[in-house]
């Protein structure tokens, strides 16, 4: 049945799809890190250690974690639209609710609460990306919605900061901060449908869409096509397969990396003897590198494919260069000037970022639509238990050493998820993704 053309179409409906997918992340990284920017305060009130601490991190983790392969899984069985309805309400309610917190375990029961509702963004947004745009367009669509953490998170550190100060407590900075998820599913339900119903989206662009996908289905398996057309692959089906453990494997170890930026970039620039108030111009400097990074690695990609370079091959060129971006932690060590540690954390997250944007593409590029959200989920899963480790280990090491080993482990991990990569994810036709 065709779709109701009473209402006037936008022309490129599709990236305006692409800027909601962006504001989702830039608010589900302004809830995340009010906790963290307000860290200081709120470990000399309550008397934490870098590990107590570390556990209200963690218990945000193990929801995120485990509940992004149930997220994908859930989103690829409801659809992207009544999915992220569903999931953007809930953790804006649980960081809304964070402001009745009174101790260490309440926080980490908020905190476990909010990582169960934020877990579906990245399997939602890598499926509604998959749903809406042409492989070629893909790395552009990936980092326009991808950049949001990093916008998310320079964002958080003045606006909480501000409201901490002109409230007097810390309470409110979380209902605010909470409340901007409700604004975003107001729109997200008026304007989202999906490509084949969307009332405002132009002939020409539809047929582009729906014929990209055509033409993506007729690498798929005939027979799972046939048999389970509407259904995801089955998770042993998708874990047989090397380059699910390629993603799997890369995001595992490189996304600790950037959880310790955002979970920890204050309690360090503390500990090196900075005050918070007087560095928040510099603060969201490696915020905008990953940003910039976003853009870099997913159009430099996106442009090389335009040029004719198989896909994986453009994806991984990314990854070789972000993978060796990142070692630049391990100069930090040695320096003690703010604008020097500040450039080489840039550096990193810039390189992180360039590096992720491909890692988040490659299910789109590698699986058909109907399984991009269950292989995203597994991925972050994956993610989730690496950073759910180095949290752990990274308030252990700090409290009785330093950060300085944190920083050498940060910059050589990232170098075995980039060889991991270019070992187990090959081009490969889709049926090898369902078979």
């Amino acid at each position: 049945m065709n779709p109701s053309h009473t209402r006037r179409a936008i022309p490129r409906l599709r990236w305006w799809i692409g800027g909601l997918l962006f504001a989702s992340t830039v608010i589900n990284y302004i809830d995340r890190q009010t906790l963290s920017v307000l860290a200081p305060f709120l470990k000399e009130e309550f008397e934490w250690t870098n590990s107590d601490f570390a556990l209200i991190v963690i218990a945000f983790r193990i929801a995120y974690a485990f509940m992004q392969t149930v997220a994908g899984r859930f989103l690829d069985w409801l659809g992207t639209r009544r999915g992220l309805l569903i999931t953007v309400t809930w953790y804006s309610t649980a960081a809304a609710l964070t402001a009745a917190a009174n101790g260490l375990r309440s926080f980490a029961v908020f905190r476990f609460l909010l990582g169960c509702g934020e877990a579906a963004n990245w399997p939602g947004a890598t499926k509604t990306v998959s749903e809406w745009f042409p492989k070629s367009e893909r790395g552009w669509a990936v980092a326009l919605f991808d950049s949001g953490s990093s916008v998310g998170g320079a964002i958080a550190p003045a606006l909480v900061v501000w409201l901490y100060h002109t409230f007097g407590s810390w309470r409110p900075a979380f209902v605010i901060t909470g409340l901007l998820g409700f604004g975003w599913v107001l729109v997200w339900r008026a304007f989202y449908h999906p490509p084949e119903t969307h009332p405002r989206l132009g002939e020409d662009e539809r047929r582009m869409l729906l014929e990209s996908r055509r033409e993506e289905q007729r690498t798929e398996s005939r027979a799972i096509a046939d048999s389970a057309q509407d259904r995801p692959a089955s998770w042993g089906k998708l874990l047989s397969l090397p380059q699910t453990w390629g993603i799997i494997l890369g995001r595992s170890l490189t996304d600790p990396v950037w959880f310790f930026i955002t979970d920890w970039f204050a309690i360090f620039l503390v500990a090196r003897g900075f005050q918070l108030e007087s560095t928040l111009v510099g603060f969201w400097i490696p915020f905008l590198a990953a940003d910039l990074g976003n853009f870099s690695g997913g159009g430099f990609s996106s442009y090389l494919i335009q040029r004719g370079w198989p896909v994986v091959k453009a994806r991984k060129l990314v990854i070789l260069v972000g993978g060796f971006g990142m070692a630049l932690l391990i100069p930090v060590v040695l320096v003690s000037k703010f604008a020097l540690i500040i450039g080489l954390f840039a550096v990193s997250t810039f390189s992180y970022a360039a590096w992720s944007t491909m890692a988040l593409s490659l299910p789109s590029d590698l699986y058909p639509s109907r399984s991009v959200a269950s292989v995203s989920g597994l991925s972050g899963t994956g993610a989730g238990v690496g950073t759910i480790i180095s949290t752990y280990l990274i308030g252990w090491v700090s409290d009785r050493y330093s950060f300085e080993p944190v920083l050498i482990a940060g910059s050589m991990i990232p170098l075995v998820a980039t060889a991991l990569v270019f070992l187990l994810v090959r081009e490969r036709r889709r049926e090898e993704a369902v078979r």
